[in-house]
């Protein structure tokens, strides 16, 4: 899961047609990178046929149009380099099929300390290995089967028909939330629906107190950029010191659970605890900062980037609006493929893996490009418009796949069909005022400021 540091420093890749190599008959292999300038830049040489003019492509994510579409970036290495050898040794890869055959497959590790082998040129992936050990691992960075058995844990508060009943709470929080655009004809999206009804579903799971929703908020933001590959050491240590903040702010609240147990998703995280079998105290602690900060993160950028690409497409409100609520269920699915939230996960085989640029070597960390995939022409037709009625939407891997296939990834759906679904039936026509603003980040892709206009 990446963004800009405050050190200004630029990733870029570039391909040039005068470097190649003879690889014979078989295609493009692994590509070659030499460092160019900057500890974030480098160069891609990748074969390519002599009669093939290829201009320089650059991978700038310190580039506010680049943020605002990564996507002709993401079509150039599907198309050239299908696999890019980075400077600190990550292999990058953008094609569905591959994408989809690294994170199926039994043979690769989520647990990348444990797993990796290529860590010692990279210095900031053993800076934040480091810091991963100081504290207890979430089911998100372990592999079976202590994966298995705390996922099993939570996976029934986080069934289809668990999240469906949820529906009727979550419609009347959309409602709440549109209730002044009604009066005013224009709303901020993300800090007036996006952000508070995703962070209050999570906390009505966990039952959870809602005061400090803010400071939550912010911690969340600041763990989350420690997620990206440009995070500099002061924002992994601001993203331990923001974990030990929700921590101090969780065990008061566990510890009065403990007395007090109820129906919800927290209590049943603590029987287990206590059963001294299944969950220790330091998982337990670790399994809900996930939850409270994956459980809101993914569903705010999901609503403000679906919310975008609807205002830029009139049509499509039109024809979800027409179809009614039949269309609810694959407009999520279009808008995912589309311009999903998450852009990237990091695997690493476990055996030498072959895909269609080349072969993977067992213990190399492989960067999957989920977006890059979403767009891939060799399964999406005309990838780049947005279908709200496509057949084949569901292909898409926003929720990545495999044994880490998003838990949340219902609940996600339930709110994002509940509040764009309302929004496109109430509203008949929207248009964004001003320039949206983007968050500075790779790994998490979304607004962190949308202005429309509604009537």
């Amino acid at each position: 899961m990446a963004g800009m540091s405050s050190s200004g420093a630029e990733q870029r890749f570039s391909v040039r047609s005068d470097e190649r190599e003879d690889v014979g008959a078989g295609g493009p292999r692994v590509s070659r990178v030499s460092p160019a300038s900057g500890d974030f830049t480098f160069r891609v040489r990748t074969w390519l046929p002599r009669a093939m003019a290829v201009d320089e492509l650059l991978y700038d994510p310190s580039s506010a149009s680049f943020r605002a579409d990564p996507y002709p970036t993401y079509a150039r290495f599907r198309s050239e380099a299908p696999i890019v050898l980075s400077a600190t040794g990550l292999r990058v890869v953008s094609r569905h099929a591959d994408v989809s055959t690294v994170l199926r497959s039994p043979d690769v590790s989520r647990d990348i300390d444990e797993s990796a082998i290529d860590l010692a040129g990279d210095e900031r992936a053993r800076r934040d290995l480091r810091r991963t050990n100081r504290s207890a691992k979430s089911m998100l960075n372990l592999d079976p089967p202590d994966h298995t058995r705390l996922r099993g844990l939570v996976t029934k508060a986080f069934t289809p028909r668990a999240i469906a009943q949820l529906r009727p709470r979550v419609q009347q929080l959309v409602d709440d939330a549109l209730a002044p655009a009604f009066d005013t004809g224009a709303i901020e999206l993300i800090d007036s629906l996006a952000f508070p009804i995703p962070f209050q579903v999570i906390s009505d799971l966990l039952d959870m107190p809602t005061e400090r929703s803010e400071e939550l908020r912010e911690w969340s933001q600041v763990i989350t950029l420690s997620l990206e590959p440009t995070a500099t050491d002061a924002d992994l240590e601001a993203a331990t010191a923001a974990v030990q903040q929700v921590i101090a702010f969780l065990i008061p609240v566990i510890e009065d659970r403990r007395q007090n147990l109820g129906d919800d998703v927290l209590s049943a995280l603590i029987v287990a605890e206590e059963s001294g079998e299944r969950l220790s105290l330091p998982e337990l602690i670790a399994t809900v900062v996930l939850l409270y900060i994956a459980g809101h993160e993914t569903t705010v950028n999901l609503i403000g980037n679906g919310a975008l690409a609807l205002a830029s497409n009139p049509a499509q409100r039109a024809l979800w609006r027409r179809s009614g609520d039949a269309l609810d269920a694959n407009a999520i699915d279009e808008i995912l493929r589309y311009d999903g939230p998450v852009q990237q996960t990091i695997r690493v085989p476990l055996v030498d893996m072959e895909l269609s640029g080349g072969v993977i070597p067992a213990g190399h960390r492989v960067l999957t490009l989920l977006g890059a995939a979403n767009r891939d022409d060799a399964v999406f037709d005309a990838p780049d418009e947005l279908r709200l009625d496509r057949a084949g939407a569901p292909r898409h891997l926003a929720f990545a796949s495999g044994i880490h296939y998003c838990l949340g990834a219902a609940l996600a759906r339930l709110e994002a069909q509940v509040a764009l679904g309302t929004m496109v039936r109430r509203f008949e026509d929207w248009s964004v005022l001003g320039t949206p603003e983007w968050r500075d980040r790779l790994t998490i892709r979304g607004v962190s400021r949308l202005d429309l206009a509604l009537v």
